[in-house]
């Protein structure tokens, strides 16, 4: 296949990667106007982001399965439809209970849709050219959360909040078209037969990890209960993990976990995305109770991680190559650390300018070190696998982003348990909350040198 074709598959894989991503945070800022055409209060339709969270995370590991039996194409374009059909009954949703039914089945379609379309872009790019496409593919976990609030909160003020949905018909319409043009149909499919305990285990694992998270959230009125299913799917996990390992023919095949290059993209990825990911939760809250400032300011100053991810995009492929894997991780990841640490820093009366330029090297890092594992993560995985390590990796992702929110909210609480704060948090506490952040980003990084100094040399063919 040529460069030109794996490039536009990426590209295409990108937008409905975006659109999936900006549909998990673009409705924060619609909930009150939302909440009055249901007849119902703001705080009751966090159900309504809950559910597609959860969706996405219990049938992410279904997918790997459907796309090697009907193939990529298939799948991902019926993802897309599905998305697309859902996107339009959310919009037309007049009732709560309609609502969160339509947004289970955009959580469906986008967990098929996320591991899917990484998978496409794989079985048609050449390893050489592997840092160029996952680069491309990367942007839209990135900037989706950065832009879902500010993009909601300007629709509903000029609009109505359902034209947040009614955005994607297009959008869907013309990536289903680019589906059938440039993803080719393809023989290799497998057989295998459905492994259904498999599912079961993996799906009450991700949903009661990430809803026993949110739960521990919420305050103490909810912590042993959060405990509970936390537990639960730990629980799970564990006897999903021993499940597929003696499994002839498992949803999953976990042996791919061996492949160091691929662990270390799993693991401590995991870890560092859960890191990152609070930002954009912590940072609108900060800068609204905090500091004072309206929705709108607070969307303006948040920009500026984004305007560091945009930035860095270019240059991500030569620094890479230049440096190799491991020292881009290490020391990309010290100053990703030093970058939310110096979120502490902030207050009210620093100048905007500051904040902006700290915002910016910490989306200049994120940038990189998201790009960095995704590309690592696949250098080393031989086509057989690539499904399975796709999946694997899709889930984790959906994980770690899903967790970060909750431990964010979780750290944030316990910073105002500790300030004597029970009601609005204060500036105080999401500094101290920083902190923390910062340092389970450093424990991240401890994971990184498991790595050689040659790791993923397959995908950056440089120079001797």
């Amino acid at each position: 296949m040529s460069q030109r074709q794996s490039t536009l598959i990426a590209l295409l894989v990108a937008v409905t990667f975006f659109m999936e991503n900006l549909d998990a945070t673009v409705i924060a800022t619609a909930l009150p106007e939302m909440a009055r055409t249901f007849g119902v209060t703001a705080v009751d339709l966090n159900i309504g982001m809950s559910a597609y969270m959860l969706a996405i995370a219990a049938f992410i590991p279904i997918s790997g399965w459907l796309a090697d039996r009907l193939g990529s194409r298939l799948v991902f374009g019926g993802a897309i439809v599905l998305f697309t059909l859902s996107s339009l009954l959310c919009g037309m949703s007049s009732s709560l209970e309609g609502f969160v039914v339509a947004r289970v089945l955009q959580g469906v379609s986008g967990a098929m849709m996320v591991p899917v379309g990484r998978l496409a872009v794989m079985r048609a790019t050449e390893k050489k050219d592997l840092v160029r496409a996952i680069s491309l593919i990367t942007w839209p976990g990135l900037v989706a959360p950065v832009l879902g609030p500010p993009l909601g909160g300007f629709i509903v003020t000029h609009a109505s909040w359902p034209w947040i949905f009614y955005l994607n018909l297009p959008l869907g319409v013309l990536a289903l078209i680019a589906t059938w043009v440039l993803i080719p149909r393809r023989n290799e499919l497998n057989q295998r037969a459905f492994d259904f305990p498999g599912f079961v285990l993996l799906g009450v694992a991700c949903t009661a990890l990430l809803y026993g998270m949110e739960m521990l959230g919420q305050g103490r009125q909810s912590y042993w209960p959060g405990l509970l299913v936390t537990g639960t799917g730990l629980l799970s996990a564990g006897l999903a993990w021993a499940h597929m390992r003696r499994r002839a023919e498992p949803l999953m095949n976990v042996s791919v976990i061996g492949i160091r290059t691929f662990s270390v993209s799993l693991c401590g990825g995991s870890v560092f995305r859960i890191a990152i990911s609070t930002l954009p939760f912590l940072l609108p809250l900060m800068f609204q109770l905090g500091f004072g400032l309206s929705a709108f300011d607070a969307g303006l100053l948040v920009l500026g991680v984004f305007a560091g991810n945009l930035a860095m995009k270019p240059f991500t492929g030569f620094v890479m190559k230049r440096w190799g894997f491991r020292t881009v991780l290490m020391g990309n990841g010290l100053i990703g650390v030093a970058a939310i640490a110096a979120c502490a820093l902030l207050d009210e009366q620093m100048g905007w300018p500051m904040i902006l330029l700290i915002l910016f090297i910490g989306g200049l890092s994120r940038s990189m070190q998201f790009t960095a594992f995704n590309t690592l993560g696949f250098a080393d995985v031989p086509k057989p696998q690539m499904s399975h390590a796709s999946t694997m990796f899709s889930m984790f992702f959906q994980l770690s982003m899903g967790l970060g929110v909750a431990i964010a909210a979780l750290l944030l609480r316990g910073s105002m348990y500790l300030h004597g704060n029970e009601g609005q948090a204060h500036t105080s506490d999401f500094q101290l909350t920083f902190i923390w952040v910062a340092l389970i980003a450093l424990l991240a990084l401890l994971d990184n040198r498991r790595l050689s100094a040659q790791a993923g040399e397959a995908v950056l063919q440089r120079k001797a």
